[in-house]
């Protein structure tokens, strides 16, 4: 048997491993965010969700630095690349810091725009802010290099750690539990860098790059730059939203509506990672990257009509098995959530395409997408209903303009 089970794992591509291993961490942040929801109730849960929020913007903002690492990573060769990962961690470094100490400076700022119990959660993971940006750049050079096993165990790491550490500072911060949320997060950028992909931090000689490959590199950094600003305001705007024009219950009850109807664009995101350096290498080699876009698009398809058919026909099971009765007023409106997320993944794996290509009006599309979110939640906000009604209008119409500009450009 153990030899059936060595010949069967032998056949598993790391590309694959590195599937089942996103839907393990995805599991896994999916449990961490239930068992959240079921301990500390929807009033609660709302101040943790701030936190969650926080953790996805600033993941996707550090996000521009694994992808800008992944993508240049074997572009650059000898002194160049060593010049090239020296100049990303220290500017990664430096924004971290940066970041971290705007959090930590308006954090009673940030606890009066959003009616938290304390601010202290907002100095925790300013503090914690840098590690992030260093764990995404050491993401970026095993992506890059198609390492997938090392990728997939800093996720791993991050997500067992995130979730141990916080149920046992629950425990001790029975008073003020979201301040065990933000410890147990900050913990969790700690255990996500390993394992650290060696690199010499001695000083080595500055060199100048080609002025052509500056201007690349500086293109698609300020490019992925701007759509993650972009990503962040599609997926964390309402949330944010509703955080502050709704009272605590109904935002705690928001908040597990979107963790759940969230699950198709965290599962779909282990496509974009695959996508983007099997787009490039193809292009490098002048071959054709339709196929592969077509590929994960339809995974995408599949993945997400199941999920928003599930949702649509048990929200009730499903609201009750993954956070409680106590959430069950939100089902009725999971199925038109989980749309609405459907259609923003879907149109979210074009712009990643078109990055890799270098193409960047995609870009300026999906911006123009999380713009007309804040623009109609912020003007009609009348219910909870009507909040999701205008992101599925938003991501909708947003989908519709990606999808004909990749037929059009065929």
């Amino acid at each position: 048997m153990v030899i059936a089970l060595q010949k069967w794992s032998e056949r598993i591509s790391p590309e694959q491993w590195f599937m089942i291993s996103a839907f393990v961490v995805n599991g896994g942040n999916y449990l961490y965010n239930l068992l959240l929801g079921r301990i500390l109730g929807p009033a609660q849960f709302a101040d943790a969700a701030i936190l969650i929020t926080l953790l996805l913007v600033l993941s996707f903002v550090a996000m521009t630095f694994q992808l800008t690492v992944a993508k240049f990573a074997l572009h650059f060769e000898g002194d160049f690349h060593h010049q090239f990962i020296k100049r990303v961690y220290n500017l990664s470094i430096g924004i971290g810091i940066g970041l971290g100490c705007i959090v930590i400076a308006c954090a009673s700022r940030l606890q009066h725009i959003f009616h938290t119990q304390s601010y202290g959660i907002f100095i925790i993971f300013g503090i914690a802010t840098p590690l992030y940006f260093l764990m995404s750049v050491n993401r970026g050079r095993w992506q890059g290099n198609s390492s997938f096993t090392p990728l997939s165990m800093t996720y791993q790491f991050e997500m067992i750690t995130r979730l141990a550490i916080t149920l046992l500072c629950i425990l001790i911060f029975r008073e003020t539990p979201t301040i065990g949320v933000a410890v147990g997060m900050a913990c969790s950028f700690i255990a996500g860098m390993f394992p650290f992909k060696k690199y010499s931090f001695k000083r080595i000689t500055t060199i100048k790059l080609p002025a052509k490959d500056q201007k690349l590199l500086l293109h698609f950094f300020l490019y992925t730059a701007f759509y993650e600003l972009t990503q962040i305001i599609c997926n964390n705007s309402d949330i944010l939203l509703v955080k502050h024009f709704f009272p605590d219950h109904e935002s705690g009850l928001y908040a597990s509506l979107a963790l759940i109807g969230r699950v198709v664009y965290f599962v779909t995101w282990m496509f974009v990672m695959l996508l983007l350096p099997k787009v490039i290498a193809k292009k490098k080699n002048n071959e054709d990257t339709n196929a592969v876009l077509m590929k994960y698009c339809s995974y995408v398809i599949v993945f997400a009509t199941a999920v928003v058919l599930g949702s649509f026909l048990f929200p009730e099971m499903a609201v009750s098995m993954l956070f409680g009765d106590a959430y069950i007023a939100i089902a009725p409106l999971l199925g038109w959530y989980a749309l609405a997320t459907s259609l923003f993944a879907l149109s979210n794996i074009f712009v990643y395409y078109f990055l890799s290509l270098d193409t960047y009006l995609p870009v300026y599309i999906g911006a123009l997408g999380g713009i007309l979110q804040i623009v109609l939640i912020y003007f009609f906000h009348e219910n909870l209903y009507q909040v999701v009604y205008m992101q599925i209008l938003a991501m909708g119409l947003l989908c519709i303009v990606q999808t004909s500009y990749y037929y059009k450009n065929v």
